[in-house]
């Protein structure tokens, strides 16, 4: 396991480090009305976020789907505070540390990033895109959107790196 993480890592360096050239900076996510960062992926990526935006559920957690600032297929939010998804994201800093916390839920696994103003930012390992959910402090410890999502997931973003 530690010999697969190491490969990981390695393999995960050249990616993020394309990937940042061009990512656009993330913005707050607190409210309805913030605009949220789009991440700029890959071409193929990218076909893989489409179809994961083409297959995301109309709630999530019991809270209601609604459209996010900018539009865009590589992100999507529900409720408000608003959960938010983003499809694309370069690989997570936080993987690079063999202690990152992390979960399995319903055959998706995510890593856990607790972020200063509360709310949790997980990001799925070990799939062809990385998927990042932030749930804002009022949900940061509830897993239902997280298994409200992993369906989508499962069946749009293959696993492997």
């Amino acid at each position: 396991m530690l010999y697969r993480r190491a490969v990981l890592i390695a393999v995960s360096a050249v990616a993020v480090g394309s990937a940042a050239a061009v990512y656009v900076s993330a913005s707050s996510a607190s409210g309805t009305d913030d605009a949220i960062a789009v991440p700029v992926p890959d071409a193929r990526v990218a076909a893989y976020c489409r179809a994961l935006h083409a297959e995301l559920p109309a709630r999530v957690g019991g809270l209601p789907r609604h459209d996010l600032k900018p539009s865009s297929d590589l992100i999507a939010g529900w409720g408000s505070p608003p959960v938010v998804l983003r499809c694309g994201v370069p690989r997570p800093a936080a993987d690079d540390d063999v202690n990152t916390l992390g979960a399995e839920v319903d055959g998706v696994s995510w890593s856990y990033e607790a972020r200063p103003d509360g709310s949790v930012r997980m990001t799925t390992t070990l799939r062809k895109a990385y998927v990042e959910v932030t749930l804002p402090k009022k949900y940061a410890h509830d897993a239902g959107p997280l298994a409200d999502l992993a369906p989508a997931v499962k069946r749009t973003v293959p696993e492997g790196v």
